[in-house]
């Protein structure tokens, strides 16, 4: 599996923290905590970046993760779709590369 990777910001759900077509550096293998912006797979299959909030419990006893976009007006989260399962929980961010370098 890949330590590194890169993802793509798509839309305006994480304004003002990310803007549409910010390029990102992202830890594969890095562990989450409250507060990282995370790359994830929503419950309709949908690869986003969203905020992780906090450790929740599913209907089935599965640890997820409650995430939530930065600017609640747009976009899907946790309120919409629900906690998302720990394997979804695919990278968390380390920095904008692009445009302007900056750790997240």
């Amino acid at each position: 599996m890949w330590t590194w990777g890169f993802a793509v910001v798509r839309g305006r759900s994480m304004l003002p923290a990310l803007r549409p077509g910010d390029r990102l550096l992202v830890s594969y293998r890095r562990p989450v905590h409250a507060g990282d912006l995370v790359v994830a797979r929503l419950a309709d299959g949908t690869i986003a970046v969203k905020r992780a909030v906090g450790r929740r419990v599913t209907a089935s006893g599965e640890p997820a993760w409650w995430l939530l976009s930065d600017n609640p007006a747009e976009g899907v989260d946790s309120r919409h779709r629900g906690p998302v399962p720990d394997p979804d929980v695919i990278a968390v961010t380390v920095a904008r590369i692009w445009p302007r370098p900056r750790r997240l």
